[in-house]
């Protein structure tokens, strides 16, 4: 119906390129009425920041919806969106093609993936199409289970986060789909290689830091000092690395 179509891909690897060959990946967040689509739950709000290339672009997708019945007193605890507020928006399918045109072809990445993708396959399989899947036509990046494998046994939550990788969220009185995916944008990018944030304005061209040309050090010549662990270093390493092991259920990855 909305043209859905395309490869599906997931994990931390996953590409997806725009027409030029960038990567483009949109920062996803959903609001809803309450937990669970197949008990009649909607989705109340949608949020998504683009990144091409690991750079904000300043192209953003923000709506509101009216879900058609009342949201749940604890889900308002949550997102303070009142059924007053949404009274006079429109309905998902009157911003589902707007919104289908701006995720299309790229890698969503979603903090607890199952939860929004659920949703979206929701509203696309009410509005007529019963087998509609939205990974169909975007590769999906959980970014909670890549927390979970970078940093299992610990806390993955968004503000667990934000705290571990020094993001600011301190505007975050309340849940808000927009708000959530500007913050996850930042996490996601400081949980990968947060250097590239260095990068972000786009004026700076390749191969300049500033005002300063990248220097290329000549290493010819160059004898460079190897330091080994000592005993007393390797076993607290070794300590380390089966605390981890244990707290992650034997998935360990540093391990022999």
């Amino acid at each position: 119906m909305y043209g859905l179509g395309g490869q599906y891909a997931t994990g931390y690897n996953s590409v997806a390129t725009g027409r030029y060959g960038n990567m483009r990946q949109i920062v996803l967040d959903t609001e809803t009425t309450g937990l669970e689509p197949a008990e009649g739950h909607r989705i109340i709000e949608i949020g998504c920041i683009e990144l091409v290339d690991r750079r904000p672009t300043g192209r953003t997708f923000h709506e509101y919806v009216n879900p058609g019945r009342d949201v749940d007193a604890g889900a308002i605890e949550i997102h303070n969106i009142s059924n007053e507020f949404l009274a006079n928006k429109p309905g998902f399918a009157a911003i589902a093609a707007a919104f289908l045109r701006f995720i299309e072809g790229g890698e969503l990445v979603i903090h607890n993936a199952t939860f929004d993708v659920a949703f979206i396959n929701n509203e696309l399989r009410i509005l007529g199409d019963t087998s509609a899947d939205i990974t169909q036509q975007c590769s999906v990046l959980d970014t909670l289970e890549l927390a979970r494998r970078l940093h299992p046994g610990q806390k993955n939550s968004l503000d667990a986060l934000c705290k571990r990788y020094n993001v600011d969220n301190s505007s975050r009185q309340f849940h808000g789909a927009l708000l959530d995916a500007q913050i996850l944008a930042d996490v996601y990018l400081a949980m990968t290689g947060g250097q590239a944030i260095l990068l972000l304005d786009p004026s700076v061209e390749s191969g300049h830091l500033g005002n300063n040309r990248v220097q290329h050090v000549e290493r010819r010549g160059l004898e460079l000092k190897v330091m080994h662990a000592s005993d007393a270093e390797l076993k607290a390493h070794q300590a380390r690395l089966e605390a981890i092991n244990k707290a992650s259920g034997g998935k360990c990855l540093w391990q022999d």
